[in-house]
């Protein structure tokens, strides 16, 4: 598919701006998170969606459309199959290396247990790692209602993904379930996934992107980010006397933290928003003193203040992002998702078979046939050698 028109120069846009940010959005969550992204407004930031499914890809609002592995599944999606998307993204290396390059900082969103965002995102991390960009990856992990099977694939796959990124932030999607009505619909929740990875993208950029009092640059960024793996993030807004305290303990016992402690963290981001105006000295002091009482006293700290214009005068919003965690709860630590001798169908197999999945019988190992060599071996030597 060819790149979506746009009504404007991309490249005029962000050229003026400073620091270049982009967000790939892989896979059918991930491109639904983008989507979101745009519709809400989020600025200074360059929106991708890359997908192996033409049909969902064409409804996208992002700057770019890229399908993903057209000779391969063509057109037709990954088939729930990790081995596909991962192909699907090799196919595409260079198309994929031409739309990112230019960033400063990239966003990787997918959520993870199907088969484009699963397979393809580690390898998108990668390339964007070769051309020496910040990556953090936003990811979900599924509901408990989509089954033990796609949870195992979720999980090797935020593993993978791990390998490749600077910093990785997951968020559990059962944890969601706590906030909110337990009468809530489908489409509601998986809205509410899409409004947390929003949340991610949008605090780290304000953080960037946004003049404020306090203001972080893209150095500080890069301090508690780079070289991180797992992170974690937390958000709440209050409004009232105690606002800010409010709004602190909120964002750092978030679900969305997953039970981990902030004192584990090796680096730890904070934003502070508010209308212009609107914070007092004593709520900005409240809030560092609070989250500074919760981290490791030798823990790279980095905090800023934005106004936001259309934000309510009465409401403060803290986020926090805590990175190099390696103190996770038990049973969350990542395990191999099948045995060798569980291995299933050769890739090709699969690959013949991805546009019919729901008729024919599933792949035992979806990561049978992942082919981790591509992420070992030199891109020159790859290149020469197909």
């Amino acid at each position: 598919m060819a790149e979506q028109e746009s009504n404007y120069n991309i490249e005029a846009v962000f050229t003026h701006v400073g620091e270049v940010i982009k967000v790939v959005g892989v896979g059918g969550g991930g491109c639904n998170a983008v989507d979101n992204m745009v519709k809400n407004g989020i600025k200074h930031v360059e929106f991708i969606c890359a997908n192996t499914d033409a049909k969902a890809l064409s409804r996208n609002k992002a700057h770019h459309l890229m399908q993903l592995g057209h000779g391969l599944t063509r057109g037709l999606g990954a088939g729930s199959q990790p081995e596909v998307g991962q192909k699907s993204a090799m196919e595409d290396r260079e198309k994929i290396a031409a739309l990112l390059k230019g960033a400063d900082m990239l966003f990787i969103a997918a959520g993870m247990g199907g088969g484009t965002g699963t397979g393809a995102a580690p390898v998108i991390a990668d390339i964007a790692r070769s051309l020496n960009i910040l990556t953090v990856g936003v990811v979900t992990r599924p509901f408990d209602y989509e089954g033990e099977k796609r949870r195992k694939i979720a999980d090797h796959g935020i593993e993978e993904l791990r390998k490749h990124v600077d910093s990785l932030i997951v968020i559990p999607n059962e944890k969601l379930m706590t906030e909110l009505d337990e009468d809530v619909s489908m489409r509601e929740a998986f809205a509410a996934a899409d409004a947390v990875l929003r949340g991610a993208v949008a605090g780290i950029t304000e953080v960037i992107k946004t003049p404020g009092l306090i203001s972080l640059d893209f150095a500080d960024v890069k301090t508690v980010m780079s070289g991180r793996g797992l992170a974690m993030m937390g958000s709440a807004a209050a409004k009232g006397q105690h606002r800010a305290q409010e709004a602190t303990e909120k964002a750092i016992y978030s679900p969305l933290l997953d039970d981990v402690s902030l004192d584990g963290a090796k680096g730890v981001l904070v934003n502070i928003s508010s209308a212009p105006g609107a914070l007092k000295m004593r709520e900005y002091h409240e809030i560092i003193g609070i989250i500074q009482r919760h981290i490791h006293p030798e823990a790279d700290f980095k905090s800023g203040m934005a106004e936001i214009e259309d934000m309510d005068e009465e409401e403060v919003r803290v986020t926090v992002i805590a990175t190099g965690l390696t103190d996770m709860r038990a049973g969350n630590e990542f395990q191999p998702v099948f045995a060798k001798e569980d291995m299933g169908l050769a890739a090709n197999q699969a690959v013949e078979g991805a546009a019919e999945t729901s008729q024919q019988e599933q792949v035992n190992d979806p990561f049978a046939n992942f082919n981790k060599n591509v992420f070992s071996t030199p891109a020159f030597f790859r290149k020469n050698r197909s």
